[in-house]
């Protein structure tokens, strides 16, 4: 496999008859977000503009107020501190076409904060990309999520790789070391286990080669 046949594959799906909705899913640090900015700088070469849209899972954060209220700030990233039935009622209005324009939210990076009404879908849109841990998992509100996706690709980094990367990117958030450590061991690798066994529910696995070199 490689990526320019991810691509392809990616491309017949914006051809079809109806809007279509690709979801990448795998453990925290398994490169989502590194394969859809990929993918969406390379569709954009092929399809027409405007029918492309990125519509991140995360923008479904719990806010931190809502968190604490709930006892969950310190379990950020875990299944149960998402607005899960708010994503899944996303993905049917996207689904259903039947809208000029849909308003998506976004998560901040810079402020580890949900932010409401930030991503425009137009009408035009016939290929929407959706990344996120939970696409697979079969609990709560989340096994509502599968049918609403055409797609779903799983990514399978090397073990190390991941964790660095993952290490690396609460840092550059701003945890230090030996905060953002503790935090993976914590917190990310239990929620990693719970995505690890949803693996054999993919269309299909894009394996470390591909992720690698995207980096």
């Amino acid at each position: 496999m490689t990526f320019d046949q991810l691509v392809d594959r990616a491309a017949a799906l914006a051809a079809g008859p109806h809007r279509a909705i690709l979801g990448v899913t795998g453990s925290p640090g398994a490169g989502k977000s590194t394969l859809v900015a990929a993918l969406l700088a390379a569709l954009r070469t092929r399809l027409p503009a405007g029918a492309l849209a990125h519509v991140p899972m995360d923008g479904f954060h719990l806010a931190d107020v809502a968190l604490t209220r709930l006892g969950l700030l310190d379990a950020k990233g875990a299944p149960d501190t998402f607005d899960a039935g708010g994503y899944v009622a996303l993905l049917r209005r996207l689904r259903a076409d039947a809208e000029d324009v849909v308003y998506a939210p976004a998560f901040e990076r810079d402020l580890e904060q949900p932010l409401a009404g930030a991503i425009a879908v137009p009408r035009e849109a016939r290929l929407v990309l959706t990344e996120g841990n939970y696409l697979l998992l079969e609990r709560g509100r989340w096994p509502e999520v599968r049918p609403e996706l055409a797609e779903v690709w799983f990514c399978d980094p090397r073990p190390d790789v991941r964790l660095a990367q993952l290490t690396a990117r609460h840092v550059a958030f701003g945890k230090d070391p030996q905060r953002a450590a503790a935090w993976v061991q914590a917190v990310d690798e239990p929620n990693a286990a719970l995505v690890e066994a949803t693996r054999s529910r993919a269309d299909l696995v894009v394996p470390a080669s591909v992720l690698e070199s995207l980096s």
